[in-house]
């Protein structure tokens, strides 16, 4: 009997074997089936059955499930299942947690919808999978721009400032405070430097989840994760007893930004003081200072100035009337968003900031320094009363003729009686200025004499410096102490005092307003961009349409007059039966369809977004008497915005395609070469896609300030507490946004051509390349700037790097300096991925 038994149950299980293996392969094909008929739901959910059943073939199947999972995230991305997505990664994650293909996707999805933190980890996960994995590590480096800025590395290398706080928190300490709440605490080392002074009770709280994480990670590896308790809380959350026990007597914070207010200070310590911390010390008593609460720092002076600044003043205002023979019309009020907020109900930053010793072509000081305010951060009324004091003015007397082009605002944060740290522009120091630029006066020209006034307020936690005008010193008054007009004399001074007073231009209506980022501004007053953009379109145009004439126009830009060219537009449209179609989808705002369209019989597309962009155009092509079908705007064309790509009728195709290539961050733009591969197939014969190719050059520099911005050098300057291995996780290899002329770095060698990307000729591209550099001064090279010569042909060309560039520049920055003589040869190997140049240096 027990034989029998042992033969049914053997059966039984070859039966279920069988059983499985028919299920298998059953499912397999029709997987295969439905992936056949694009059907990529059902083989998605065949394939997770089979990858159940038979784990063994998950090897064998990995590619095809790959592909299945991405095309049914696409399909349930389109149809807005997003808890569908997900559940299906998480489910792709279980079977294969180790995919660094499947990580990245994830992260991808998760960026796209907002989900930074999540997605950074994992990008990050994928790249520790995969170090090779150019995907992973591209997206990695964009995400980790956004979750850890900049700023954290040059702060914690200012071995200036970390020893400020240190002594002035070790004064507090030492004088009392034992309890510390330290909010906004970063990489967590201003709690650190509580603990070593000796504070009994650390309590920190970070709202972003990836610098949370990094801060619990530094907290450990410096052996202080039992005596500092890190909340992942916004400090208004923080509630007694629920998160920490009882009132502290000390809190310390650097939750400011360049304006002071921007990073919510003052809300947070009016909390503070309402239910975290203990009553502030009596004036004048001689009590235990532990017993009452302080704030670190304890106080700020705001001080301001105002400057002449070309580089400030080229992308904060548009400073001309026509550009390459378009007429800009006055209708039209162009703006920066700095403008816009000093009478909007929305909160927008109402400051630029600039490191004013590193801006191009300097700046000169109209004024002398004046203060502006000052805040005691240890008096709750004071700071309850910042948002509810009414505006008050300001006037600063010009010391220095020039053009008035903005307001330059820094403070000196007073941590204790003996310490302060100045973000002066005048000291060596990590921090940047705030700017206020000066927009809508009708002259922005003063004197010695003359003086500059303003208003002053906080609002919407915001230090707001607005309605900037100036009073000439002939019709220069004093109002302060007077009760009527009477004072001034007769009505004939008072009407030269109104007269000479510069004031802001009312929006009333009456023009069309168009606000402009500051990068935009910066393209519309790049004068060489657009005279050379007309020359080339005007050449391709020529070729194409080489009647008698278009062999007239003005297509060099230094020929006849406007009525000319309007005239030859109308008898070009008069005369022409079928236009040629010319499509630009660079970003944001570009009057490059407006000056094609005085070139000839066209017709031209532009691929702005926004409303107020759109208007702006049509006013100007009013302006410049263009029939209503010269222009069109060709999202409103497309029935599926998302392929912008397409011809411009069913029987048409385009005689030049304007790409947006350059970044103005300095990087190649995503999917570019991807994006020039489609235009071909979109050109009629003899078309050209703007610009044709681009060619990459850098340079070989010793800079130790991109390497103080780029990761945190070692224990030193975080004063021998270990966080540089930590914050450095987040370190990326290009540094963007840079002003070479101004970049503190010893040129090493001379510029190189790194790189050609051909636009027109996919022949002449190469997705890697080894460049031979001679070192021509001895020194160490520690990065690798690059820019970019756009061609738009062989005969026009545009440079990143120029003065009217509205580009800045990238850098490279390698990760161990390389110790060079002059003479040597460098080999780099240059390769390009996507919209990311990586560049190393052959031993």
């Amino acid at each position: 009997m027990p034989n029998s038994n042992a033969k049914f149950h053997c059966n039984h299980r070859g039966g279920r074997e069988a059983g499985r293996r028919e299920l298998v392969s059953r499912s397999l094909q029709s997987a295969q089936h439905c992936l056949e008929d694009q059907d990529f739901g059902t083989a998605y959910a065949h394939y997770l059955l089979v990858l159940n059943l038979a784990p063994e073939l998950k090897t064998s199947v990995k590619e095809t499930f790959q592909f299945t999972l991405f095309k049914w995230a696409e399909e349930l991305d389109s149809l807005a299942r997003i808890q569908d997505l997900f559940n299906c990664y998480e489910q792709a994650l279980e079977l294969y947690p180790n995919d660094e293909v499947i990580c990245n996707s994830m992260g991808e999805h998760l960026f796209r919808m907002g989900f930074r933190d999540e997605a950074a980890g994992y990008f990050h996960k994928a790249v520790k999978l995969n170090p090779d994995f150019a995907d992973a590590k591209e997206n990695f480096y964009r995400v980790a721009n956004w979750l850890v800025e900049r700023w954290h590395f040059i702060m914690l290398n200012d071995t200036k400032r970390n020893l400020t706080y240190l002594k002035a928190i070790e004064n507090a300490v030492c004088s009392g405070c034992k309890s510390v709440l330290d909010i906004g605490t970063g990489t967590g080392i201003l709690s650190m430097f509580a603990k070593k002074a000796g504070a009994s009770s650390v309590y920190a709280c970070e709202l972003s989840k990836t610098m949370y994480e990094l801060a619990c990670d530094v907290v450990a590896a410096n052996d202080m994760e039992r005596e500092i308790k890190l909340l992942h809380l916004k400090s208004l959350d923080i509630e007694i007893p629920k998160h920490i026990p009882e009132r502290v007597s000390l809190v310390v914070t650097e939750t400011v930004d360049a304006g002071l207010f921007g990073e919510g200070i003052v809300e947070s310590l009016i909390h503070a003081w309402e239910h975290l911390l203990l009553e502030p010390k009596p004036k004048n008593q001689d009590v235990h200072t532990g017993d009452y609460g302080r704030v670190i720092p304890a106080s700020a002076t705001i001080f301001g100035m105002a400057v002449e600044c070309k580089e400030i003043r080229r992308h904060h205002r548009v400073g001309m009337q026509e550009v390459a023979g378009v007429c800009l019309s006055n209708s039209v009020q162009f703006f920066s968003p700095t403008y816009t907020s000093a009478g909007s109900e929305e909160t927008v930053e109402p400051y630029t900031t600039e490191k004013l010793s590193r801006i191009p072509g300097g700046y000169v000081p109209l004024t002398e320094p004046c203060q502006i305010m000052t805040v005691d951060f240890n008096n709750l009324q004071e700071l309850k009363s910042l948002a509810s004091r009414k505006p008050w003015k300001l006037s600063l007397p010009v010391t220095e003729g020039g053009i008035l082009d903005a307001v330059v605002v820094w403070f000196v944060l007073q941590l204790d009686d003996e310490h302060a740290l100045s973000t002066s522009p005048s000291e060596e120091t990590c921090w940047e200025q705030a700017v206020y630029p000066v927009q809508g006066l009708l002259d922005y020209s003063v004197k010695t004499g003359d003086t500059v006034m303003m208003e002053v307020c906080c609002q919407d936690c915001y230090l707001k410096i607005q309605k900037i005008s100036s009073l000439t010193s002939e019709c220069e008054m004093d109002f302060s102490d007077r009760d009527d007009t009477q004072s001034l004399g007769n009505e004939a001074e008072l009407c030269n005092a109104l007269a000479g007073l510069q004031t802001t231009s009312e929006q009333d209506g009456n023009g069309q307003v168009c606000v402009l980022e500051s990068t935009e501004i910066a393209l519309l007053n790049n004068i060489p961009y657009h005279e050379c953009f007309k020359a080339a379109m005007g050449k391709v145009l020529l070729s194409l349409n080489p009647s008698k004439d278009l062999q007239s126009m003005d297509v060099d830009g230094h020929g006849s007059g406007m009525n000319l060219q309007e005239n030859q537009n109308k008898s070009f449209l008069d005369v022409a039966s079928d236009p040629l179609y010319i499509l630009d989808v660079s970003e944001g705002f570009s009057i490059l369809p407006i000056i094609a369209g005085k070139l000839g019989p066209v017709r031209t597309y532009s691929s702005v977004e926004k409303e107020q962009h759109q208007a702006a155009l049509n006013v100007i092509s009013e302006a410049n008497h263009f029939p209503k079908e010269t222009l069109e705007f060709w999202l409103s064309h497309l029935e599926d915005e998302s392929v912008v790509l397409q011809r411009p009728k069913s029987d048409k195709l385009w005689s030049i395609i304007i790409l947006d290539v350059i970044e103005t961050s300095g990087l190649i733009q995503q999917e570019v070469m991807e994006k020039a591969a489609i235009s071909r197939c979109l050109l009629h014969s003899g078309g050209k896609i703007f610009p044709q190719y681009v060619l990459v050059y850098g340079m070989l520099v010793e800079s130790e300030s991109l390497l103080l911005e780029s990761a945190v050098q070692g224990t030193e300057p975080t004063l021998g507490f270990n966080v540089a291995p930590f914050i450095n996780q987040f370190k990326v290899p290009v540094r963007v946004y840079l002003d070479l002329s101004t970049l503190p770095c010893l040129p090493l060698s001379k510029p190189a051509e790194l790189l050609r990307l051909d636009l027109m000729n996919p022949l002449l591209n190469s997705s890697s390349r080894e460049v031979k550099v001679h070192i021509c001064k001895s020194g160490q090279v520690t990065a690798i700037p690059f820019w970019y010569h756009i061609h738009l042909d062989e005969d026009h060309s545009l440079n990143t790097s120029d003065e009217s560039s509205h580009w800045k520049q990238a850098a490279v920055v390698l990760d161990e300096p390389i110790q060079v003589q002059a003479g040597d040869e460098l080999v780099l190997d240059v390769q390009h991925h996507k919209s990311n140049i990586s560049i190393t240096v052959k031993r």
